[in-house]
C-alpha cells in the first residue's frame, strides 16, 4: 500500500503543481536545499539520506519512471549488494578514492535497511544478495524511504542548463527555474541507452572544468569473428565453467556460448580488462593439467579414443565441436606426445581473439568516467565548488560483477547525502 502512495506522490499532479507555480511567478524559481539529478540507485540513496538530515530535497529524473536499472538488474531480481565488498573489487585511475565511502557504509548497513521493510533476499552465490521476489520491492523500499524523508521526486523532467549562482546553483529545467544550495549529479554512465542512459553528467563535469577519463562498455558480452561464430553456432546456450585470463585479470566462473559470441559471468568479468585486439586465454579444464592427464590416460586406457576422453570432461556438444575444430581423433595409444601437447594447449590455453563486444547496448556498467582527482572522497563535492557533487556510476569507479556496483551506489549516495 505504501509503495502505491509513493507512486502517486511522484505522479503528474506534483509536476503540474510545480509548473503552475513557475507560471504564476513568471519564471520565479522554486528553491531547495539539495537538487539531485537522477532517480537511480545512487540518487535515491543520496536524496533520502539528505532528507533525513533535515534538508529539503528535490530529485529530478528525465525518464518516466524512477530506478529503471534497479528493476532490470539481475534478471529482474537485482543483485543489490555483495557482502564481501572491498575496494579491491573496483577499477579506477584513482584506486584509493572509493575506500572512505565503502568503509563507512558497508553491505550489512544496506541489508539492515531492506530488512526493516520486510524485503526477503537470497544468496545466489557467495556474498551475492538478490531480492527473493521482484526488484520492484527494492525500489519500493527506496521510494518509501524518500517519502518518509520528505523528498520530492519529479519525473519526465529535463535539466537544460546548470550554473553557479552565488553560494548555490541555478537550474533551468522543463518545470521552470530551480535554485538549490547544492546540486548532486547522479546521472549514471552510458550503459544500456534504451534505459535512458546519456552522457549528461559528463557534460556538466566538463562545463565546470573537471576531466573525464576514457569511457568504454564494461561487464559486457563478447562478439566473435564470422569464422568463429560459424564454428560455435551449435554451442549456443551451452554453459561451462572456465578460467579466463586477459592482461592482469583472471576469473574462474561459467562461460556461456551465445548466438553472437561469448557471455556468462567469466566473460562479463574479463571484459573489464579487455581492449580491442587482445586475445583471451581460456582454460576449459581449470584445475587440471591437461597434458599430464592425457599422458596418464594414454598409459592406463590406450584404446580409449581422444573424443571419449574429452566427452568425459567437457559438455558433450563442446567435446564434439573441439574434435571438429582441431581434428586428430584417434585411440590415445596412437597419439604422440606432440599431439597430446597440442590438445593440452587447446584445453588449458585456448587463445581466442574476440571481434569486439556488444557495446553499450548490453553493457551493465561504464568503465571510466569523471576523474576523481577533482572530487572529495568523503563529501563528493567538487574541489573549489562545494555546491556541486557527483556520485555513483558517473564517476571513474567501476565494480566487478556481483553486486559491487550497487554497493558503490549506496555508499557514495549515503556519504554525499550526509555531507551535502
Amino acid at each position: 500500500m505504501r509503495a502505491r502512495l509513493v507512486d502517486e506522490r511522484i505522479g503528474q499532479a506534483a509536476a503540474n503543481e510545480l509548473m503552475t507555480a513557475a507560471a504564476r511567478g513568471e519564471g520565479k524559481a522554486m528553491t531547495y536545499d539539495v537538487v539531485v539529478i537522477g532517480a537511480g540507485a545512487a540518487g535515491l540513496m543520496c536524496a533520502l539520506t539528505a532528507g533525513y538530515a533535515g534538508r529539503r530535497v528535490l530529485v529530478v529524473e528525465h525518464a518516466s519512471k524512477p530506478g529503471k536499472k534497479i528493476l532490470m538488474s539481475g534478471g529482474g531480481r537485482c543483485n543489490f549488494t555483495n557482502m564481501a565488498t572491498t575496494p579491491a573489487n573496483f577499477f579506477s585511475r584513482n584506486p584509493h578514492f572509493c575506500i572512505s565511502a565503502l568503509r563507512r557504509y558497508r553491505p550489512e548497513h544496506f541489508v539492515e535497511l531492506v530488512e526493516r521493510h520486510g524485503l526477503e533476499h537470497v544468496e545466489k552465490a557467495p556474498g551475492q544478495l538478490f531480492c527473493a521476489g521482484s526488484a520492484k520491492e527494492l525500489l519500493d523500499v527506496l521510494l518509501t524511504e524518500c517519502e518518509w524523508a520528505g523528498v520530492d521526486i519529479r519525473l519526465k523532467t529535463s535539466v537544460h542548463s546548470l550554473e553557479r549562482q552565488g553560494e548555490g546553483m541555478r537550474l533551468a529545467t522543463s518545470l521552470g527555474p530551480i535554485e538549490a544550495g547544492a546540486v548532486v549529479v547522479a546521472t549514471g554512465g552510458l550503459s544500456i541507452p534504451t534505459m535512458g542512459a546519456t552522457g549528461f553528467g559528463y557534460e556538466i563535469a566538463r562545463q565546470f572544468g573537471l576531466a573525464v577519463t576514457e569511457t568504454r562498455a564494461a561487464l559486457v558480452p563478447f562478439t566473435l569473428t564470422s569464422q568463429w561464430k560459424e564454428r560455435a553456432a551449435s554451442l549456443a546456450g551451452l554453459s561451462h565453467e572456465v578460467a579466463v585470463r586477459c592482461r592482469d585479470g583472471e576469473y574462474h566462473e561459467p562461460m556461456l556460448f551465445t548466438h553472437r559470441g561469448l557471455s556468462g559471468p567469466a566473460m562479463l568479468q574479463i571484459s573489464s580488462y579487455w581492449h580491442s585486439g587482445d586475445a583471451l586465454s581460456i582454460d576449459l579444464l581449470p584445475g587440471t593439467e591437461a597434458f599430464e592427464a592425457l599422458i596418464t590416460a594414454r598409459r592406463d586406457a590406450p584404446k580409449r579414443r581422444l573424443s571419449t576422453w574429452l566427452a568425459e570432461r567437457l559438455p558433450r556438444r563442446l567435446a564434439q565441436a573441439m574434435v571438429e575444430w582441431h581434428g586428430g581423433d584417434a585411440p590415445l595409444a596412437e597419439c604422440s606426445n606432440a599431439t597430446l601437447s597440442a590438445w593440452a594447449a587447446y584445453l588449458n590455453d585456448w587463445q581466442l581473439k574476440p571481434a569486439g563486444t556488444e557495446g553499450w547496448r548490453t553493457a551493465e556498467v561504464t568503465m571510466g568516467g569523471i576523474d576523481t582527482q577533482g572530487i572529495s572522497s568523503k563529501t563528493f563535492e567538487v574541489q573549489g565548488l562545494p555546491q556541486l557533487r557527483f556520485i555513483g556510476e558517473v564517476l571513474d569507479v567501476t565494480g566487478e560483477l556481483g553486486g559491487y556496483n550497487f554497493q558503490w551506489a549506496w555508499a557514495s549516495g549515503v556519504a554525499c547525502g550526509q555531507a551535502v
